[in-house]
């Protein structure tokens, strides 16, 4: 815009006068004694006639007003133009997270996402429990082809195989230093790759030792066994033969694969505790391990043997004084005999060894394949919160005897004295992971691993040296290792 136009000229007085054209002026608008003024009047500086007054013209007023419409009209563009530039936020459309979930029923997890949707309108959790079976199948085929969830539960064991869904946590929703310091160091080894976590666990699980009580006591067995020498000496104490000398009563059930319910997970233990590994099973301790599994359900001893039931029935129905399950196990035994007396210990120890037992949960992570993943990881967080694990703990505990021990350290001290979840607790960082864990449903990595320890015990029934058969297992559990890249 042009300055001159917008701001007239001013007098020296500045007293601001209204321009008018020259041509404008009529004739008769000049007085006549001045109209054409002499050289001799006007060197002479002849004053006007003393009735006559100076020209003035009035001032123009309007001009406030054209201002004023000019900043309007200005501020007007600018709004304009800044919505073209920014554009006019749209209202928030609401959000579904698709949640699939294991084990636990919808109305475990309702009182939660009514909490959590309650303080974040706009979002809403569509929980869905899953079969077992396939699972891991649909997950990764489902998820590629669009249909799969936000948030999907996993085994502790199975990041290698479930690499192309999974996302690492957000640092903004966890650090890694708050992760360290919130769960139990299983979990950090588990749920980790390279410098980020993938998932968040709300509890942790895995071997322990159960027995039968009123069996203890009447075979005068007052203390719980800590060690595997305690073992063999209650064995013999438990055991009871009929005079054909089949079993009435087993000790323990061990030795088999056809009736030991998690077998592979309790040989698993054996061979860490041995200190061998899944990629040393070809070494002396992976078959002095194996031996050791056998002689329960070898001669002359025969502590266990074909004719038993699966050991978990022969529990219930009290016809083996000690297996080897993890925790939640123990929910089904008293939901079926709930007058069964039980006690619920830490797994033995080598003598003069470290605690060690085997872990067996399931973490929540988020897909790669979701459009609102940091709204998904968002709602993970608040389930892990403190109030959160406690309430679901008690929300479970209203379904069942007990809920699921807590995978925070800080809340570990509520559990350490429970009879069924303490022992889990105490020995929750003697936990370690190893892929061989049964009834994980994964159709690749466990059962591949499982088969061919199975394979391998039951070669040893037939007469295959223990070293022999681990020989041959350790082959086909490197080809499984090599399939899903694991060193």
């Amino acid at each position: 815009m042009d300055d001159d136009k917008v701001n007239p000229p001013q007098n020296q007085s500045g007293t601001v006068f209204e321009s008018v054209p020259a041509d404008n002026l009529q004739p008769e608008e000049v007085a006549p004694d001045v109209a054409e003024p002499t050289g001799e009047d006007v060197s002479q500086g002849q004053d006007l006639p003393s009735d006559s007054s100076p020209l003035v013209f009035e001032e123009n007023k309007s001009k406030y007003f054209i201002i004023a419409g000019g900043a309007i009209f200005f501020l007007l563009i600018l709004i304009f133009f800044l919505k073209l530039i920014f554009g006019a936020k749209a209202p928030p459309k609401d959000i579904t997270l698709t949640y699939w979930g294991l084990w636990e029923d919808k109305e475990v997890f309702a009182p939660l996402i009514t909490d959590y949707q309650r303080k974040n309108p706009g979002i809403k959790i569509d929980y869905q429990k899953m079969t077992p079976q396939d699972y891991r199948d649909k997950l990764l085929a489902r998820s590629k082809n669009g249909e799969g969830p936000d948030i999907f539960r996993f085994h502790n064991t199975w990041l290698p195989e479930i690499t192309d869904v999974a996302t690492p946590l957000p640092e903004k929703i966890m650090s890694t230093g708050e992760f360290d310091k919130t769960f139990y160091k299983i979990h950090q080894k588990d749920l980790k790759i390279g410098n980020s976590y993938y998932g968040l666990p709300l509890y942790i699980d895995g071997l322990v030792l159960v027995y039968n009580d009123s069996l203890f006591k009447q075979a005068g067995i007052a203390t719980a066994p800590t060690t595997w020498d305690d073992i063999t000496d209650a064995v013999t104490k438990l055991t009871v033969k009929d005079t054909n000398g089949q079993l009435v009563t087993a000790g323990i059930a061990l030795g088999l694969t056809s009736n030991v319910d998690h077998f592979s997970d309790i040989l698993g233990l054996m061979i860490l505790q041995n200190g061998a590994t899944l990629k040393t099973l070809d070494q002396p301790e992976a078959a002095g391990a194996l031996e050791s599994f056998r002689k329960f359900a070898e001669p002359p001893n025969n502590f266990w043997d074909e004719t038993m039931p699966n050991s978990v029935s022969a529990f219930i129905q009290e016809k083996v004084a000690m297996i080897f399950v993890p925790s939640w196990e123990v929910l089904t035994i008293k939901s079926i005999n709930p007058d069964l007396q039980i006690k619920v210990v830490p797994v033995p120890s080598v003598p003069g060894g470290s605690p060690v037992s085997v872990a067996s949960y399931w973490a929540d992570g988020v897909s790669r394949y979701s459009k609102n993943q940091l709204e998904a990881w968002k709602f993970l967080r608040f389930l892990v919160e403190k109030d959160s694990m406690t309430k679901l703990y008690e929300i479970e505990a209203k379904f069942r005897r007990f809920g699921e021990p807590y995978s925070r350290v800080d809340l570990g001290s509520l559990l350490a004295q429970n009879e069924y979840s303490g022992a889990v607790i105490k020995q929750a960082d003697a936990y370690v992971s190893i892929p061989l864990i049964s009834r994980t449903y994964d159709n690749g990595l466990n059962d591949e691993i499982v088969q061919y320890l199975e394979n391998a015990v039951n070669a040893t029934v037939q007469g295959v040296a223990y070293a022999d058969a681990l020989s041959t297992a350790k082959q086909g559990v490197d080809q499984v290792f090599k399939k899903y890249k694991i060193e």
